[in-house]
């Protein structure tokens, strides 16, 4: 862990209160954040009340956020506004973010990610400059160990037992199928393409420097290779990157597309083309 302020977001979950009682052993600077999404309405500000209480017990600063985002928030909307809160709170007091994603948390991000297509990135997760993860060495079965160990007290978060959301109905289709040894070789996996992401990167960098929007150079190269740098290509615009199958679409259009056309890559992202050239719009 890094020295200085830890902003640690605190839903009032096992998890959570773990990582607090956890980092309180550290005696360093710590802020309590929790955010009420305003998704299940009472329940909700139960947790903010339980802890508020637990940041009492503590004896630390606790700061809250209310989004009352109704009951259909999507867990992307929720997920968006919890961490913009985080980022404002530790850029206030120059803080590290710290949650409580675990070993769990980490193998059903990557399953989701494979579901979505998102390619060598979707294993490369939980990997966010300023935020720290410490538990992701710690399986969930472990962090129930530890409170019953420490006698400590939680809150459970209903919406886990619903089929609402897909994370939940991941979670018990990986519970049943995935063995532990199998569990192991996807953190393996996930360590070996951080290492790797860092290079690809720095080369994507250096490509992009030089062949930015040449069609005839997105021509000469591999689909894949192709995709990932129109995919930074498009990050650099300041919007989110689109998924590998919509890139892998939209370099088949950059190969292919008539001069004065205009290709649609999604989410208000927009290629225009001359006979040489594609720029990159965002409407």
């Amino acid at each position: 862990m890094p020295s200085g302020n830890y902003v640690v977001a605190v839903s009032g979950g096992i998890d959570s209160v773990c990582l607090l009682h956890m980092l309180s052993k550290l005696k360093r600077p710590l802020i309590v954040a929790h955010v009420d999404h305003g998704i299940r309405g009472e329940d909700s500000a139960a947790d903010a009340r339980f802890v508020e209480e637990l940041a009492r017990f503590y004896k630390l600063p606790f700061v809250m956020r209310q989004l009352k985002l109704g009951a259909k928030a999507s867990e992307e909307t929720a997920r968006n506004g919890r961490y913009a809160f985080l980022r404002e709170l530790a850029q206030m007091h120059n803080a590290t973010i710290v949650t409580a994603h675990h070993k769990d948390d980490l193998i059903e991000t990557v399953a989701i990610n494979c579901q979505r297509g998102t390619g060598w990135r979707g294993l490369a997760v939980f990997d966010t400059p300023g935020i720290e993860r410490p538990l992701l060495g710690m399986t969930k079965s472990f962090l129930y160990e530890y409170a019953a160990r420490h006698r400590l007290e939680w809150v459970e978060d209903v919406t886990n037992s619903t089929d609402a959301y897909q994370r939940n109905r991941v979670r018990r289709q990986l519970h049943r199928k995935l063995l532990p040894r199998e569990q192991n070789d996807i953190v393996m996996r996930r360590t070996e393409q951080l290492q790797l992401k860092h290079d690809i990167v720095r080369e994507t960098t250096r490509l992009l420097a030089r062949h930015a929007g040449s069609r005839h150079f997105y021509t000469q190269i591999d689909t894949v290779a192709a995709g990932e740098l129109l995919g930074a290509q498009i990050e650099k615009e300041g919007v989110q990157r689109p998924t590998r199958p919509q890139l892998m679409r939209a370099v088949q259009a950059i190969k292919t597309a008539l001069p004065g056309s205009i290709y649609q890559v999604g989410s208000g992202v927009e290629l225009h083309f001359t006979s040489r050239k594609f720029t990159v719009s965002v409407v």
